[in-house]
């Protein structure tokens, strides 16, 4: 079996290594061009590039998949799959019709749940307890194909996107070797998705970024949680970003009066300070001021002096 395999970020690493492992003939690897990355602007290949180079792959990276010139190479390696692994761009049906078992797209969710670009961060931001892996056919819509596989996974009141994302990209992995071997030998039933059930993962956004202090405390965790650790989650310290890196719910005595949210409510020696929220506070212990490296709330608190009282920006 000649199998294309698309890709582009550390995410699709695992599948593409996965498929090597187990002997498939890899005939091509697609990825994006190198881009200029940090503050050198320096050219930097892909993390799935950099995979295919050390497996000795051949390698291409269209501007646009759609080019005359790229899907003509595409025609004459004749693949008998396609594989596709978070690669970035949508496939034509020209792309799509060309190998006689179709393209096998390996999703971060369980469809119809979380189509789009950010399903990791999104299953967390709205508060999901599990997501999981989900296999595909795809077709010329984005993530609308007939599902082949899915298993699931649980997400724990403290897994952070990051963590999530290391667990999917192996799950994922295996779950492409599995869907292979059981599409090849004709044991697979593609399942149509229930457009009723559809939910929506969209590209982050700034805006996605900033805390609402005003929100209840497990929403706020959510955003901590869901952001870590890109983009980041962030509020505004004396006007400038500070991003909160970590947080847990925190149980408070009762006080008078009543709180704005956003108010620094009490300090924690040795963890670091308490936020009161629109229901609910939340102990912050990690946090990242603006062009500096993460640190911990404690030495933020004594570097910077905070106090109760302060009351954190969200606009």
């Amino acid at each position: 079996m000649k199998i294309v395999f698309m890709g582009t970020p550390e995410f699709a690493v695992p599948s593409l290594q996965a498929l090597h492992k187990k002997g498939y003939e890899i005939i091509g690897v697609v990825t994006q061009p190198d881009r200029p990355k940090g503050r050198g602007q320096k050219m930097s290949a892909t993390p799935v590039k950099e995979a295919a180079l050390q497996l000795g792959l051949r390698i291409y990276q269209p501007v646009k998949i759609k080019d005359e010139s790229f899907i003509k190479q595409l025609e004459d390696l004749q693949p008998d799959l396609i594989c596709v692994v978070a690669f970035g761009q949508i496939l034509s049906e020209r792309i799509l019709n060309l190998p006689p078992l179709g393209c096998i797209n390996v999703h971060a969710s369980l469809l119809p749940a979380y189509r789009g670009a950010a399903p990791i961060h999104w299953s967390i931001l709205r508060g999901e307890k599990k997501t999981g892996i989900t296999t595909m056919l795809m077709n010329a819509g984005m993530d609308t194909g007939d599902m082949l596989l899915q298993k699931n996974t649980k997400i724990t009141p403290e897994m952070t996107s990051g963590q999530l994302h290391d667990e999917l990209k192996e799950m994922g992995a295996q779950l492409l070797l599995d869907t292979i071997e059981l599409w090849k030998k004709g044991e697979l039933k593609p399942h149509v998705q229930d457009e009723n059930l559809a939910t929506y993962a969209p590209l982050l956004k700034r805006e996605h970024e900033l805390i609402d202090w005003r929100e209840k405390a497990e929403k706020v965790n959510n955003k901590i949680r869901g952001l870590d650790p890109w983009p980041g989650a962030y509020t505004l310290y004396k006007n400038k970003t500070l991003k909160i890196r970590e947080a847990k719910m925190y149980q408070v005595e009762t006080t008078k009066g009543e709180v704005k949210a956003g108010t620094v409510t009490k300090i924690v020696k040795g963890e670091g300070f308490v936020i009161q929220t629109g229901e609910g506070s939340l102990l912050i212990t990690k946090v990242q001021p603006f062009g500096k490296k993460i640190m911990t709330a404690d030495s933020f608190v004594n570097g910077h002096q905070l106090e109760v009282g302060y009351e954190f920006s969200s606009c």
